[in-house]
């Protein structure tokens, strides 16, 4: 029994001198800041034909990137209009990447 007590005791000292430790150089990490894009809009969400319309304030070209819930790329394209052809994407939620000029913005895309 005492020596659960003082492997306990071993294990609660560690924490509370290698917690604050960590917490410090979390704190460090660089912060990730996005330019938003003005005006962004994905419609129709859920997709269901096939086509997907994306536009924003400024309408310049668009590089998109989509990845699968695991994280993996699956599409990339860059739209010069508004229309992407989704058709080959089977059903399931993604997530969008767009970026416009130096602009980016990160959505998510449900396509049946």
């Amino acid at each position: 029994m005492k020596k659960k007590y003082f492997l306990t005791f071993l294990l609660v000292g560690f924490l509370m001198i290698a917690a604050p430790a960590i917490a410090q150089e979390t704190s460090r990490a660089p912060q990730r800041t996005e330019t938003p894009i003005d005006g962004l809009s994905i419609y129709p969400n859920p997709v269901t034909g096939g086509k997907v319309y994306i536009s924003s304030t400024k309408n310049q070209d668009k590089i998109i990137e989509i990845f699968n819930v695991l994280g993996k790329s699956v599409y990339k394209t860059r739209i010069r209009g508004r229309e992407m052809d989704v058709s080959t994407l089977t059903p399931g939620i993604y997530i969008l990447k767009i970026q416009e000029g130096k602009a980016k913005a990160t959505r998510k895309l449900v396509v049946k």
